[in-house]
Parts: C-alpha cells; structure tokens; sequence
C-alpha cells in the first residue's frame, strides 16, 4: 500500500474529533494522519492532547485553506506518496480510504469520494451550490465532476507538489479547473456520509453566499487563465 498521510483540519470540533480519529484507528490503521488544530476556540487542543492524537497546532485560525495546506506541506516534505484530505466533524467514513488510495495507484491524480457516482443527487436547495459548481466546471474543461463539493479525496504526489508549495491554489473545487488544465487524471468513487452530529458548518446562509460567488468569479475568470 502507497505510504499515505490523512490530514484531518478542525476548527472547534472538539465534540466530534475523538470520534474521527477512532474511526481512522479502526478502519485504517496502516494509515499515517494529522490532525490540524486550525486556532479552535473551543477545547479541541484539550481533546487532542488528552488523546495523544497526532497533531499540529495552528496559533491562529488560517481557514479551510490555511489548515489543509499546512497538511499537504508535511506531506511533502516527508515524502508521502498520498494525501487524503478528511473533514474532523465526522461526515466521512475511514473505510473508504483503502478504496481511495487503490484509484491512486491504478494511475488517478485526484480521487474524489463522492456522494452521487451511483445515486441521484437529489432536487434540494442544499445541493443548489454544488449543481452550480458542477454546470460550471462542465461548460468551463467539459469534464463531468459529480460532487465537485466533497471535502473527501486523494492526491498523489504530483498534485501534493502543487497544492504545498503554490499560496494560490487551494484544494477547493474552483481548482479542479486548473487541476484539470494541467491534465490531471481525476475520478470519482460513491461513498456515504454522515450528517454532522455536534456543532455547526461555517456555511450558513451568508457564508454560502459568499463562497459561491467566490466560486464563480474563480471558475470562469481565473482558472482558466492561470499559467500551467
């Protein structure tokens, strides 16, 4: 199995982090993972530290972005041949990341978990933003992504090298745009999710807002201009 690195960012989970590990402890255990502790308010850093969870600890809160490159960084600085990007509030599942790092090897980039590869994404106001982000990366690449939102995939060490050392290219879904321009080889596998048991995503009503106009601006004036 390729040597891999999970990197699990949280910010104020402190109700859900324990959960997350164990999970990672008990399906995945020939996995390497970090928690990164991304400024939390809370008492995750008790959690962690009373846990010996592994762990780095941000000073002051970076963001989604912040956190997960912190992670890719350490990757690649050790050498790691994947990295799994993995959410600390319990929504994703350990048993998929064996099935994750196996589509890495057959010769994927970027192996995204995601939630509509066999099922229907469903007519609901919370799949709006994702409906928008798929559309737009079709008419942008005219490459089909799914679930173009899912915080869960794999990279192998080329996409590693780019999202450690390039400040303006965070793992989000507007760069799988460049990321495709690029010729990345990205592929999609059906997982499940969980519903988030304790505490509340950053993206409320204003958040999202501003995150899919974030988005739009990036997908169709940005990334498909970026120098490759």
């Amino acid at each position: 199995m390729l040597k891999t690195l999970v990197i699990i960012p949280a910010y104020n989970e402190a109700l859900n982090i324990e959960k997350t590990v164990q999970d990672i402890h008990e399906n995945a255990p020939w996995v390497d993972y970090v928690v990164i502790n991304d400024g939390s308010k809370d008492n995750t850093l008790d959690v962690i530290q009373k846990n010996k969870f592994n762990y780095i600890d941000g000073f002051c809160n970076l963001g989604l972005f912040g956190a997960v490159q912190t992670g890719f960084k350490l990757g690649f600085m050790e050498d790691y041949d994947v990295v799994i990007q993995f959410d600390g509030d319990g929504q994703h599942s350990a048993e998929y990341i064996e099935p994750l790092v196996k589509e890495i090897e057959n010769g994927n980039n970027i192996v995204i978990g995601s939630r509509f590869v066999t099922e229907k994404k469903p007519f609901t106001a919370r799949m709006i933003g994702s409906r928008l982000i798929a559309g737009a990366i079709k008419m942008v690449t005219g490459k089909t992504i799914k679930d173009p939102t899912s915080g869960f995939r794999a990279y192998d060490k080329a996409c590693i090298k780019d999202y450690a050392t390039e400040t303006n290219n965070p793992p989000e879904p507007d760069t799988l745009v460049y990321m495709l321009r690029k010729q990345r080889k990205i592929k999609e596998i059906q997982v499940e999710m969980s519903e988030r048991e304790f505490g509340e995503s950053y993206l409320n009503l204003v958040n999202t807002i501003k995150y899919m106009s974030r988005m739009m601006v990036s997908i169709f004036l940005i990334q498909p201009f970026r120098k490759v």
